[in-house]
């Protein structure tokens, strides 16, 4: 994968078949991903079991919000950062299902970790769903091993909660 850095306010990172930077969550065509995920998520959990963080969340200064766009310009996929003061956490990962395998996912969490990490954070941390098994291996591919709830989560069984020193 072909990867560019710039300055930290103006972070892009040139990736095979498209780009990744920070950008806004309350843009239409994010919008639609976001959207994109809940339906894919929604049927899968309980209602009280749906941790995903609404766009007024996602605007918030210590959120770092990235959106991956193909050659062409279009959405294909985004990901946010929250860095508290413990920890980073990841939320909103999500890549187009037609655009899976080929890296996308995995450019998107990295370009996240460099946000956190550039941020003062030392450690991030994520929940995801039981029946998110792809995202759970990707998560462990990238050296992401499995932890106890963490801040305001409790145990859930339908959640997995993971962690990763930066």
């Amino acid at each position: 994968m072909r990867m560019q850095e710039r300055t930290r306010s103006g972070m892009a990172r040139e990736a095979t078949g498209g780009t990744i930077r920070l950008e806004r969550p309350d843009q239409p065509e994010v919008l639609a991903l976001i959207d994109e995920l809940d339906a894919y998520q929604k049927p899968l959990y309980p209602p009280e079991c749906h941790y995903g963080a609404d766009v007024s969340v996602l605007l918030a200064p210590e959120v770092a919000f990235a959106v991956i766009r193909g050659e062409e310009g279009a959405a294909l996929g985004c990901g946010a950062v929250w860095c508290g003061a413990e920890f980073g956490e990841l939320k909103r990962i999500f890549v187009k299902p037609e655009c899976r395998g080929k890296g996308a996912a995995r450019a998107v969490l990295s370009f996240l970790e460099e946000q956190a990490r550039a941020r003062g954070c030392a450690v991030v941390m994520l929940e995801t769903g039981i029946h998110q098994h792809e995202a759970i291996a990707l998560y462990q591919r990238a050296g992401y091993d499995f932890c106890p709830p963490f801040g305001d989560y409790r145990e859930d069984p339908h959640s997995v909660f993971m962690r990763k020193p930066l």
